[in-house]
C-alpha cells in the first residue's frame, strides 16, 4: 500500500499513545539485537533504541514513501530497512512492533513465526489495532457492497485478520512463549464531527480502498463515508472508542 505520513501525523497524539503502554511492557536490556517490524517514519524506533542503550536497532518497512523520512533518524546503533514482516529472518533479542501486523494474513501462522525469532530468553512485544468491530468498520464494508464501488472493487472487503485475546495468549503457550502478557485497552479518542472520523480511517483502515478504486472514485467514496458517518453518529463532536490489543512474551530458554 502507499502510505502518506503526512495523513497518518494528523492525528499523532492519539496514535502514538499505545506505544507508551507497549514500550512499558519492554523488558529494560542493553547491547540487544533488536528489529521494529512495520517501522513508519522510524520516530518511534527511535524513542525504542533510546531506551535500550548500546543496541543495534533495526526498524523495516514496506512503504518507501515512510522509509524516506525515517532514512534521516540513522546513525550508529539505528538504521532502516525496506522489508515486509512476512520475510523477517535471523534471531533477534527483541522483537517489536507497534500498530503494524494486523495488515498481514493468517496470525495462526504469523505469531509462532515472530516468536520463533526471538533469541531463547529475548522478547516479542506486539500491539495492533482490534477495532475491527467498530460501526465504522462496518461502515465502510457496507459502503464498499454498494454501486459505482462494488463493481469497481470486484466484490472485494477488506477482511480483519486480528484473532481474540484469547488465541493470541494460546498461540504464544503452545509456540514456547512465558511471563505471557495479553490485554486489550480502549483509547477513547474525541473527534470533532463525521469529517473527522474520515480523516482519521483515511490514514489507515481506508487505504486498500483507495489502492483498488480508480482515482476518480476516491472523493466519492470519501463523501459518502462522511455523510453515512454523520446519519450513524447524531452528538457532536464524536466520542471514537478505539480498542488495541497488546501481547508480550519472552521465549523459553530451553538450556535454563
Amino acid at each position: 500500500m502507499s502510505w502518506n505520513p503526512d495523513t497518518y501525523h494528523k492525528f499523532r497524539k492519539e496514535r502514538f499513545a499505545p506505544f507508551d503502554d507497549l514500550l512499558n511492557l519492554v523488558i529494560d536490556g542493553e547491547g540487544l539485537k533488536v528489529i521494529d517490524l512495520g517501522c513508519g517514519t522510524g520516530e518511534l524506533t527511535e524513542m525504542l533504541a533510546e531506551r535500550l542503550p548500546e543496541s543495534d536497532v533495526l526498524g523495516i518497512d514496506s512503504s518507501p514513501e515512510m522509509l524516506e523520512h525515517a532514512k534521516s533518524r540513522e546513525r550508529p546503533g539505528l538504521s532502516f530497512e525496506l522489508r515486509s514482516i512476512e520475510k523477517l529472518s535471523g534471531e533477534w533479542d527483541l522483537v517489536f512492533s507497534n500498530a503494524a501486523i494486523q495488515w498481514v494474513k493468517d496470525h495462526a501462522r504469523l505469531i509462532p513465526k515472530l516468536l520463533s525469532s526471538v533469541r531463547p530468553g529475548g522478547q516479542l512485544a506486539v500491539q495492533l489495532p482490534s477495532n475491527h468491530n467498530h460501526e465504522t468498520q462496518t461502515l465502510i464494508n457496507e459502503i464498499a457492497g454498494e454501486e459505482p464501488f462494488k463493481e469497481a472493487l470486484g466484490g472485494w472487503t477488506r477482511t480483519s485478520h486480528v484473532l481474540s485475546i484469547r488465541e493470541y495468549a494460546e498461540l504464544l503457550y503452545d509456540n514456547g512463549g512465558t511471563d505471557i502478557v495479553v490485554f486489550e485497552k480502549v483509547f477513547p479518542h474525541i473527534l470533532t464531527d463525521a469529517e473527522a472520523v474520515v480523516e482519521w480511517l483515511s490514514g489507515t483502515v481506508l487505504l486498500p480502498y483507495f489502492e483498488r478504486l480508480p482515482e476518480g472514485l476516491h472523493e466519492q467514496f470519501r463523501k459518502r463515508c462522511i455523510i453515512r458517518t454523520n446519519g450513524r453518529f447524531q452528538t457532536k463532536p464524536i466520542f471514537y472508542p478505539f480498542q488495541r490489543t497488546f501481547l508480550s512474551a519472552i521465549r523459553a530458554d530451553l538450556h535454563g
